[in-house]
């Protein structure tokens, strides 16, 4: 099969979708591996490593996706690489399609087929690709947090750790799956004050076990998260539903009650967002103030620390894009119910159903025959 890397597009986005390593293990399998010019240098990674590794280095991207039957990104497509859609292809990537509507229409006209990371999910109901993006994610979360709470950066002026004889910064997390936790983390190593909620029970006591008592976990109910806004001084939003729109947990109104200068960080927001007000920003454009309060919300926050996030994708995806590059994508899918799971477009019908749902859309069964 020919496997093709291009150059990622969008803003501030450094990460690459395979490091010289994966490209290698595809060469020795006898696959071909085209990687865009450049394509690896926001993760320090060469062309020179690249060729070293057995892949062809290609000009530009359209001659990338002309080639090749496999797409790998990082990712989803940007509108300029709409026109490089044909029903021959698949591309393999974060696609989020939950709340791009006008990317979803435009992969069912071409008859693509979609295959989203963060939908690829194993029998125990693990997410193996989105994984380490939303570790990376959720400890990023409270980095970022700390950053805007400085006066400098628009936030009110406080430090989480606090110092001896002034109380801890708070941070508030929706959510205690693997963004929550790692959140937590990180939040609890810089001596914040945190509160996690979550409407599993068993999930509140693992926080509890694990960190101590360091963490006052929390069923999430709407008066439990009104009364951790008007505490926090940082709300980090990590709510997550596979495939589909992220539930709205914060009102405009909640966010009102929150302290001027507070910091909200949604890293849900590639999926919709857990809070009302919450909007994608960008890397060169982080944020923005509603009712006094900062608003993060970058939709590509791992994109922050590449050469980490990329090595950590490749460990993640290489094993699927290898069974889809030996197999064909029928046979793997009919093998590999992760990978089933995985395709939310194919010949121009939604095939995911939580993707379907929240499109508006028809679900329709993956037919490959």
């Amino acid at each position: 099969m020919i496997i093709g890397v291009p150059k990622e597009i969008k803003d501030s986005e450094y990460r690459v979708g395979m490091v010289p390593s994966g490209a290698r293990a595809l060469k020795d399998a006898s696959h071909s591996v085209l990687v865009e010019t450049n394509a690896g240098l926001g993760s320090s990674i060469t062309d020179a490593e690249y060729k070293d590794a057995g892949a062809e280095i290609i000009q530009s991207g359209e001659e990338v996706y002309k080639r090749a039957e496999l797409i790998v990104k990082v990712k989803e497509p940007r509108p300029q690489e709409y026109k490089y859609f044909r029903d021959d292809l698949v591309i393999f990537t974060f696609f989020h399609l939950a709340a791009d509507k006008a990317l979803a229409d435009e992969l069912l006209k071409s008859g693509v087929t979609a295959i989203a990371y963060e939908t690829v999910e194993l029998d125990d109901k693990t997410l193996p690709i989105l994984s380490p993006m939303s570790e990376a994610a959720g400890r990023l979360s409270v980095q970022a947090g700390a950053n805007f709470l400085m006066r400098p950066s628009g936030g009110r002026g406080v430090l989480l750790g606090g110092v001896p004889g002034v109380e801890a910064g708070c941070v508030a997390i929706l959510g205690g799956g693997i963004v929550g936790r790692n959140a937590a983390k990180v939040a609890v190593g810089l001596g914040a004050e945190v509160i996690v909620l979550d409407v599993k029970l068993e999930r509140l006591r693992q926080f509890d076990a694990e960190f101590n008592g360091r963490v006052k976990p929390l069923m999430s109910n709407s008066y439990n998260v009104v009364k951790a806004l008007k505490r926090c001084d940082l709300l980090v939003g990590a709510a997550h539903s596979p495939g589909a729109r992220t539930p709205k947990l914060v009102t405009r109104e909640m966010v009102a009650m929150m302290k001027k200068g507070a910091v909200i960080v949604d890293v849900s927001v590639d999926q919709g967002g857990c809070v009302e007000t919450i909007r994608p920003t960008t890397h060169s454009n982080p944020t923005y103030y509603i009712s006094g309060v900062v608003h993060y919300g970058v939709a590509n926050m791992p994109g922050a620390v590449p050469r980490t996030s990329t090595f950590a994708l490749t460990n993640a995806t290489l094993p699927f894009v290898m069974t889809m590059a030996n197999l064909g994508l029928k046979k793997a899918a009919a093998t590999d119910p992760a990978i089933k799971k995985g395709v939310n477009i194919h010949a121009g019908r939604v095939t995911h159903p939580s993707v379907a749902e929240a499109l508006s859309r028809d679900f329709a069964q993956l037919n490959l025959k």
